[in-house]
C-alpha cells in the first residue's frame, strides 16, 4: 500500500529541471519588462507626451495589483501546468497583436488593448509559474533552483532593456527612422519567441499526475482576507499597510520620468541618449547594480536581521535618488559618468528592496503566508501603480530638474512610513544550533 506513494514523485522527475526552470522564468520576466519598460520608451519614440506615458502605462500594472483576487482560481481549477501554457500562448498573442496594431490608425488603443491583454497573462503566469515550481520539485530542489531561477528571471529583464531596444534603434537607422514598422518587427519577433516557449514547454514540462478538479471555497477565500488584516493589532496592521504603499513612492514617481529624461533630447531637458547608449547604461550597467544590490541587501539582512538594517536600506532606497537630479543639472554627454550614476542609483534601490521583501516575509507569516504574501505585493503594487500615473503630469508641469528635486523631498515619506513598522530582532537572521 504505502510502496505506491512514492510513484508519481518518481514520474514527475523523468524530467530534468534544467530543461524547463530557465526558460520557463525567461517566460516570466520578459512579459513584465516589455510591459514596464519597452512600452514607456515605445509610445515616447511614438510622440507621446510623458502626461500621457505615466498615465496609460501605470494602469498596465493593474493586473498585478488585482492578482491576489484570482490567484486563489488559478488554485482551484484545473493544473498550474495547463494555466502556464495557456497564458504563454495568449502571451505570444498578444505580442503580435501589439505588432500588428502599430501600423493602423487606431494604432494606440489597439496597442494598449494588446498591453493589457498581456499584463494580464503575465501576472496570472506569474502565479502559475511559481505554484508549478513548487508542486513539481522536492525542497531540497526548490531551494538548490531557487538563485538559477531568480538569475534567469533577471536575465530576461536584462534582454528587454539591454538588447531589445537597442535593436530597435539599430533597425531604426537601418530603415530611415520608421519607428512603428521597426518596433512591429520587434513585437513579431517577441510573438514568435513565446510561440516557440510555448511548443516547448507543451513537450518538455512534467504532466502532473493527477488532474485536480477543486470547486473554489468562498469561505475559505473569505478567511484569507480577513485573517490578514487581523492577525495583528489594528493600529500594527495601519501602520504596515502604509508602509507597504509608500515605501516606495520616490521610486514610483521617479521611475517611468527617469526613462524617459535619458532619451529626450537636450532642447526638452533630457540626457539625449541613442537606444543603444541607454541599452548599456540603464539596460544592462543599470541593472547589474539592481542585481548586486539585492545580492548584497539579503546577505546582510541574513547575517544580522532585517531590524538591524532596516534604516541603512531606507537610507539606500531614498538617497541615490539625488544622482538625477546632479545629471538634470550637469547634462554630461559621458557614457562612463552617466552609467555610473545609474549603477549607483539601481545598487541603492535593489539594497533598499530588500527590506520590503522581507518585511512582506514577516508580515505574511502564519496559516495563509502564500495568499498574504501575495495580498502584500498587491498593495505594493498599488503604491507603485499611483504615483506613477501622475508622474508625467508633474514633471510636465514643471520640467525635469524642479520635478527630480521634489522627488528628493518627497523621501521624507518613506522615512516616516518606516519609522512606524515593528518587526522582530531575529527576523531574517540565521539560526544557529
Amino acid at each position: 500500500m504505502n510502496t505506491q506513494v512514492s510513484k508519481p514523485k518518481a514520474q514527475n522527475s523523468r524530467r530534468n529541471p534544467w530543461t524547463w526552470i530557465p526558460t520557463l522564468y525567461i517566460g516570466e520576466g520578459l512579459p513584465n519588462v516589455v510591459v514596464m519598460t519597452v512600452a514607456v520608451v515605445m509610445y515616447m519614440q511614438l510622440d507621446m507626451s510623458d502626461t500621457e506615458i505615466a498615465l496609460y502605462t501605470s494602469w498596465l500594472g493593474l493586473p498585478w495589483v488585482i492578482k491576489p483576487f484570482w490567484s486563489p482560481f488559478v488554485d482551484l481549477y484545473k493544473t498550474k501546468r495547463w494555466w502556464v501554457l495557456l497564458m504563454q500562448a495568449l502571451l505570444g498573442s498578444s505580442l503580435a497583436g501589439v505588432a500588428f496594431t502599430l501600423n493602423t490608425p487606431f494604432w494606440f488603443q489597439g496597442t494598449m488593448a494588446c498591453f493589457f491583454l498581456m499584463a494580464f497573462s503575465s501576472a496570472t503566469h506569474d502565479i502559475a509559474a511559481d505554484g508549478y515550481y513548487m508542486l513539481e520539485l522536492t525542497d531540497h530542489q526548490q531551494a538548490w533552483f531557487v538563485g538559477i531561477r531568480n538569475t534567469f528571471y533577471r536575465l530576461a529583464v536584462i534582454f528587454g532593456n539591454g538588447v531589445l531596444i537597442p535593436i530597435a534603434g539599430i533597425l531604426q537607422v537601418y530603415f530611415k527612422d520608421e519607428k512603428a514598422f521597426t518596433w512591429s518587427l520587434i513585437f513579431y519577433g517577441l510573438a514568435a519567441l513565446f510561440i516557440g516557449l510555448w511548443l516547448y514547454h507543451s513537450y518538455i514540462m512534467p504532466q502532473p499526475e493527477k488532474q485536480r478538479n477543486l470547486k473554489p471555497q468562498t469561505s475559505n477565500l473569505k478567511s484569507t482576507f480577513v485573517s490578514y488584516f487581523r492577525k495583528f493589532p489594528v493600529r500594527e496592521t495601519v501602520f504596515a499597510m502604509l508602509f507597504l504603499l509608500l515605501y516606495r513612492f520616490p521610486e514610483a514617481l521617479l521611475t517611468k520620468m527617469s526613462l524617459t529624461f535619458l532619451q529626450r533630447p537636450n532642447s526638452e531637458g533630457g540626457l539625449g541618449l541613442s537606444p543603444q547608449e541607454f541599452g548599456l547604461a540603464n539596460g544592462t550597467v543599470g541593472l547589474i547594480g539592481l542585481m548586486l544590490g539585492g545580492i548584497v541587501g539579503g546577505w546582510l539582512a541574513s547575517r544580522d536581521g532585517l531590524k538591524r538594517w532596516l534604516w541603512p536600506m531606507v537610507c539606500a532606497i531614498t538617497l541615490p535618488d539625488i544622482v538625477y537630479v546632479y545629471l538634470s543639472y550637469a547634462m554630461p554627454d559621458n557614457l562612463v559618468l552617466i552609467s555610473s550614476c545609474l549603477f549607483f542609483e539601481q545598487f541603492g534601490y535593489g539594497l533598499g528592496f530588500t527590506a520590503l521583501t522581507l518585511y512582506m516575509l514577516y508580515f505574511s507569516q502564519g496559516e495563509y503566508k502564500t495568499s498574504h504574501y501575495a495580498i502584500c505585493t498587491g498593495i505594493s503594487y498599488l503604491g507603485l501603480m499611483l504615483p506613477g500615473m501622475v508622474s508625467g503630469w508633474m514633471k510636465d508641469s514643471m520640467g525635469y530638474r524642479p520635478f527630480f528635486i521634489l522627488v528628493m523631498g518627497l523621501c521624507v515619506i518613506t522615512f516616516i512610513v518606516a519609522a512606524f513598522i515593528r518587526i522582530d530582532d531575529d527576523f531574517g537572521k540565521k539560526k544557529t544550533k
